[in-house]
């Protein structure tokens, strides 16, 4: 009788429920593709920015590059989240509605209150439901487009663009269902898609890698756009001072993340120059407490760290819980498309389509 090598029970288990999961996401896909669950319309441009898997793949600095080219259009946009593992229990909640911030990260969502704090003239907005969500924003605020913020599963709202970003970084992710794998569901579901967006495109052995997947699934004009993310500033957790990246060249520093991809993280700081002794790495959307701080700070004292170092997205929800005499920056990240900026312009824009203009739906 041949042996089973360690772990392979575990494996096995993960195999059949990976191939049930499969089976659940093939029919709800399924019951959309055939017109059995219903689509809702909104009456302005709808474009999502979504994932094939589990983890970050850059979303939020492309929903904030993508508003930040609409409204330079002219456009008033709204962004709508899901605001996964946020405090609040309210259905719906106005996170900012383009003149001033409504809610905090613990309320709003990490994601949320970063695109707020960033994209200030815009209205987010977080609910579960982002069709309900859209009608009832709608009915408040006069909105041109709507960005959708991890949009691709949820197909109860009807979009205009689909944009699914893939991580040139993560390859692997692409080879198998949840929780086998990293897939959200088969890699066909990518036939739907407007545009598959390549991203931390730093690589080209790693894009190669990844678009050499993708071409089986997706014709080459639908994968055409590249992205890197770029270090755009230093800003101070505390007291929100900006400094050029270049100020934190040489520093010793510590690194705090909790989010889905810290390796990406650690390999920004590294190029920056900055010298990382250690790091303190958390899963994604990590609630920090009181225990957390006091764990770092033994680690940076006992490393002789100069700073600190945190995301973005991070930042937020640690400002509550430092001192002032806690030395801590947090890196602003930029999306730079590096291949089909112009492409992806004009996806967005909606040329060639009927225009929609300014929507309001009654209550």
């Amino acid at each position: 009788m041949a042996l089973l090598r360690p772990g392979a029970p575990v494996r096995a288990w993960l195999g059949w429920a990976a191939f049930l999961y499969g089976l659940v996401v093939k029919v709800r896909m399924g019951a959309y593709d055939r017109g059995w669950c219903g689509q809702t319309r909104l009456p302005c441009r709808v474009i999502s920015v979504g994932n094939l898997t589990v983890g970050g793949t850059g979303k939020t600095p492309m929903v904030i590059l993508l508003t930040e080219w609409l409204q330079a259009q002219g456009q008033r946009v709204a962004i709508l989240s899901r605001g996964y593992k946020r405090a609040s229990t309210s259905p719906r909640m106005l996170v900012s509605d383009g003149r001033r911030l409504l809610a905090g990260p613990g309320e709003a969502g990490d994601e949320p209150y970063l695109i707020a704090r960033r994209c200030p003239k815009a209205v987010v907005a977080v609910g579960a439901d982002r069709a309900a969500l859209g009608r009832w924003l709608l009915g408040h605020e006069p909105v041109d487009c709507v960005i959708l913020d991890d949009g691709f599963q949820h197909r109860a709202l009807y979009r205009d663009c689909d944009l699914v970003l893939i991580d040139a970084m993560d390859a692997t992710g692409l080879d198998g269902l949840l929780p086998a794998g990293r897939l959200r569901e088969p890699l066909t579901g990518l036939r739907r898609a407007t545009a598959a967006v390549i991203t931390r495109a730093d690589s080209e052995r790693d894009v190669s890698a990844v678009r050499s997947r993708l071409q089986r699934v997706l014709p080459a004009e639908a994968l055409a756009v590249e992205v890197r993310f770029k270090s755009d500033e230093m800003v101070s957790v505390m007291t929100e001072e900006h400094r050029p990246v270049d100020w934190a060249v040489g520093k010793k520093a510590w690194l705090v993340s909790g989010i889905g991809n810290s390796e990406a993280f650690r390999r920004l700081a590294m190029d920056l120059g900055i010298q990382v002794l250690g790091e303190t790495a958390y899963i994604d959307h990590h609630g920090y407490g009181p225990e957390d701080l006091i764990r770092i700070r033994a680690h940076v004292q006992r490393v002789g760290a100069e700073m600190v170092l945190t995301t973005e997205k991070d930042a937020g929800k640690l400002a509550p819980l430092l001192s002032s005499d806690d030395r801590w920056w947090a890196l602003r990240l930029r999306a730079d498309v590096v291949r089909g900026e112009e492409w992806l312009r004009r996806l967005i824009q909606g040329e060639g389509q009927e225009a929609r203009g300014r929507g309001r739906l009654d209550e």
